[in-house]
């Protein structure tokens, strides 16, 4: 694994996120991504609109040879603060089935609006890719 996980002594452990990361290794930078398959259709709803801004990470990912244990760092930008908040119970599940048991230093912030009007959800990430 290239990454290491960085918690500083007393803490409380995170919930879904980790507070920091270290490692070396090729850089990748996956610009946001939303959730839209590769003809432009939108999936619905925030639930789906996420597994699906996370497939295209990882496709992105795979296109440097990484998976998403590489990935450590991510900025999620929602559109609906409360819709995330409602969504916490059934997020998880969804975020495992496509990332894993990873847990990347995570960062989310609501937004007025995304580019793509249909969007709810925008993430981007950074990975290590061990050389």
């Amino acid at each position: 694994m290239s990454l290491e996980t960085l918690q500083p002594p007393g803490w409380p452990p995170p919930k879904g996120y980790a507070n920091g990361m270290a490692g070396r290794g090729r850089n990748v930078l996956v610009g946001g991504q939303i959730g839209w398959d590769a003809e432009g259709r939108f999936a619905q709803g925030f639930l789906r609109q996420v597994e699906q801004a996370l497939r295209n990470i990882l496709a992105i990912l795979a296109e440097a040879g990484g998976r998403p244990e590489h990935i450590g760092r991510m900025t999620w930008y929602v559109t609906d603060m409360a819709e995330y908040r409602d969504s916490l119970r059934a997020l998880g599940p969804v975020y495992r089935a496509v990332m894993g048991r990873h847990f990347p230093a995570m960062t989310l912030v609501q937004v007025v609006a995304l580019v793509e009007p249909e969007a709810r959800v925008e993430i981007e990430a950074t990975a290590l890719i061990p050389e």
